[in-house]
């Protein structure tokens, strides 16, 4: 199963970018809340970084980590996040959408889920990308 949700966030692009990917660890949780991360990985986030991560999202905490596979500046971050025995394939895709406004797109993709968690998985994408967009254009 694959989803997407996408957001059009009042700022340009290179804010947007240093926000969701240059500084992912600390913000990540802000918009989801139900996450811990921490970056085992020395130095900036590129390829191959690896983020441990936390989940309280389903009343069962799971541990995992995020690894980012692909990072392409103020274009497309992708990450590979092992939960236990779910791999989640997820992205972040960013465009210009006018006067300093950019268009963010998560995504992820759910192997051997089923399209019935599509209800429960949505919303909190939805949530996330509600929340990116009203954090970064309240606080830059």
């Amino acid at each position: 199963m694959e989803l997407e949700v996408t957001a059009i966030v009042d700022r340009p692009i290179a804010t947007v970018w240093e926000f969701y990917a240059i500084h992912h660890v600390e913000n990540h949780p802000r918009w989801d809340p139900d996450l811990e991360l921490e970056n085992t990985t020395e130095g900036p986030i590129r390829v191959g970084t690896v983020i441990r991560r936390r989940s309280t999202r389903f009343d069962i905490p799971s541990e995992g980590t995020m690894e980012v596979i692909e990072f392409e500046p103020q274009r497309l971050m992708r990450v590979k996040t092992q939960d236990g025995a779910m791999t989640i394939n997820g992205w972040a895709a960013f465009v210009e959408a006018g006067d300093s406004q950019t268009r963010v797109t998560l995504g992820g993709e759910f192997p051997g889920m089923d399209e019935s968690m599509a209800d429960t998985i949505k919303p909190l994408m939805e949530r996330s990308a509600a929340s990116i967009k009203a954090l970064i254009e309240a606080e830059i």
